[in-house]
């Protein structure tokens, strides 16, 4: 095997031996062509030795991509102004039209990104990370490699993810592994790229935010989503908990769009994921593990009264990113919800900040942006459960399909059984959109299992996959429809922050067979007994019927004009499965029948 002379002219070498220790002519074709067309000044391979991560850290704050602040092992990070979250406009799948997709003809995409990429890390070290998604040497391990020449990037995913370059070494050269190259180019946001391409390479230029550079983040979700409709199991945008009974761990799982209370959630219990999910069957059992080893969380809106164990993280000396907070003049930091006094000034990614300041357009900036974030190991979390490296994963005995959704869905439902879920609770979300995407705040939009941004597949063709998967199982997870956001008439929330608490108590006894139920038309509701006993016991709080009511009663008009709109949405996808309608238009019908006898609104008192 040998190097190619113009990867070898950038190679010190004691790069040059780690690259032939890989025996990998096809790392070696993938890295030649990167070297040759971004032209990097040199060429840095981790190992994922400490040295390697020192060595990573220091250029990054070197570079000036990330500042030290007061607390040791603690970094700022700033993005562009325009470059704070997800590009849903500049994000492109190479591929055929695919329903509620960005596509663009893979020539095309391929040539545009190209042409972007050319030359793009002049003058810059160019980074090599090994890393693996889920446990390594496990049946859920799939490789990846990440290029960068962004110190900050390779940071994160350093944190993130589980270095692997001891598995290519193992494997040799018989090894498939995903395909990342990000470059932060000019800079330029009006030419920002992000281009999935299937045959195994996301390429990214011209942005830093990380959920559009980190390429083992949601850039690879939409590779391994395709992977599993293609293998029959399931990549999905889940959070994993592991939630306390009175003998055992029950482990769910969680998919709420972004910023919509998911990681709050993955705090109730024992943290196995906060964001991503790897589920196949295994002895008739779904079994689940995560991809990452890290968190990459949003921080608004995070405080010491709710969000305690998160707050220890963020305040405790150990490894941590912040991204597009404020940084004070005493190298502290300070976001917006955090319930901290406010700084007289700072700087965050808008420059020096103070009190008031406003933008070219006349229009306030605040402290920090609605999209800051936070990135730390998963270990880091006094909650993290010690099955996080478990080769065999997690068994699955719930998943909560949560939505941002103001006027219409209960606070908490179980679904008659996995395919009615499916379809009524995952496939049928709707949710109003956050700050983590780019566009209108509050709007709703179809966002089914949460994957809106990241399905890269048909939605028919994703259905049928889950659909399907539940019938390999024989013990199948229950299904629950969540909404933290819910408000009554005059626009005031029915619930508070940590009302959440007692729904997950109730899917743990409904579980363990502790608790009653309720049968509404659109599923299985809590009883308002359990409810008073449970408000009394998770939160030592009086539970009125008066809440139990508002929060309860069916919105029956609401409830059939959503799934209206969805099932038009869905006979649109020419291979959405039959059942999939059936499933719908049994729903639509059940809806019916209670408009016919109760009017627009069933109270479960009615019951």
């Amino acid at each position: 095997m040998e190097i190619p002379n113009l990867l070898k002219g950038k190679l010190t070498d004691e790069m040059f031996l780690r690259l032939m220790e890989l025996k990998n002519e096809s790392v070696l074709d993938f890295l030649s062509w990167v070297v040759g067309h971004c032209d990097p000044e040199s060429v840095y391979v981790l190992k994922g030795t400490r040295e390697d991560q020192e060595y990573v850290k220091r250029r990054a704050l070197e570079t000036g991509e990330e500042i030290p602040l007061r607390v040791p092992g603690h970094t700022i990070h700033f993005d562009k102004p325009s470059d704070q979250a997800r590009a849903r406009e500049d994000t492109f799948i190479l591929s055929e039209p695919i329903p509620f997709v960005n596509t663009k003809p893979r020539q095309e995409g391929l040539n545009e990104v190209m042409e972007l990429l050319r030359g793009s890390m002049r003058g810059r070290e160019m980074f090599v990370g090994f890393y693996a998604l889920g446990p390594k040497s496990s049946p859920f391990q799939i490789l990846a490699i990440q290029v960068t020449d962004s110190p900050y990037v390779i940071h994160s995913e350093n944190i993130l993810y589980r270095s692997a370059y001891d598995e290519f070494v193992k494997v040799g050269g018989n090894v498939e592994f995903l395909r990342f190259v990000h470059s932060k180019g000019t800079g330029d946001v009006k030419k920002r790229r992000i281009v999935i391409d299937f045959g195994g390479t996301v390429y990214s230029v011209n942005t830093t935010y990380a959920g559009n550079s980190v390429g083992l983040k949601k850039l690879a979700l939409r590779l391994t989503l395709r992977r599993a409709v293609n293998e029959g199991w399931l990549s999905e945008h889940m959070a994993i908990v592991g939630l306390e009974g009175k003998e055992t761990t029950h482990y769910v799982t969680a998919a709420f769009p972004s910023g919509s209370g998911k990681t709050s959630t993955s705090m109730m219990g024992k943290l196995v994921s906060d964001d991503l999910a790897f589920i196949r069957e295994s002895q008739g059992i779904a079994r689940a593990v995560n991809p990452e080893i890290g968190v990459f969380g949003i921080i608004q809106g995070i405080n010491k009264r709710d969000d305690p164990i998160i707050w220890e993280v963020l305040h405790t000396p150990g490894e941590v990113i912040f991204s597009n907070v404020l940084m004070t003049e005493s190298g502290e930091v300070y976001w917006v919800g955090s319930e901290e006094p406010v700084p007289r000034k700072g700087i965050n990614y808008a420059g020096e900040w103070w009190p008031g300041k406003t933008n070219s357009e006349g229009v306030e900036i605040p402290p920090s942006h609605p999209n800051a974030r936070f990135t730390a190991p998963l270990k880091s979390f006094r909650n993290a459960d010690p099955r996080i490296d478990d080769p065999r994963g997690v068994e699955i005995e719930a998943m909560i399909f949560g939505v941002r959704d103001y006027t219409t869905v209960v606070p908490i439902a179980e679904a008659f059984s996995w395919a009615h879920g499916v379809v009524t609770m995952g496939a049928s979300m709707e949710s109003a959109r956050t700050s983590a995407v780019v566009g209108k705040l509050d709007e709703m939009e179809f966002n089914p299992m949460a994957l809106l941004d990241f399905i890269s597949v048909s939605l028919g063709e994703y259905l049928r996959n889950y659909l399907e998967f539940g019938k390999k199982l024989r013990l199948q997870p229950r299904i629950y429809g969540a909404n933290y956001f819910l408000k009554d008439m005059e626009g005031r929330y029915l619930n508070s922050k940590e009302d959440k608490r007692v729904w997950l108590r109730w899917i743990t006894e409904r579980l363990e067979g502790r608790a009653d139920h309720l049968r509404t038309a659109v599923g299985l509701i809590p009883t308002y007994e359990d409810l008073r006993r449970l408000f009394k016991e998770v939160l030592n709080k009086e539970y009125m019927k008066q809440q139990y009511e508002l929060q309860f009663s069916i919105r029956l008009k609401e409830y059939k004009n959503k799934y209206l709109r969805i099932r038009e949405l869905y006979s649109r996808v020419k291979d959405t499965p039959r059942e999939v309608l059936e499933i719908l238009d049994e729903q639509i019908g059940r809806i019916d029948k209670d408009i016919q006898r109760y009017g627009d609104t069933f109270s479960p008192f009615n019951i």
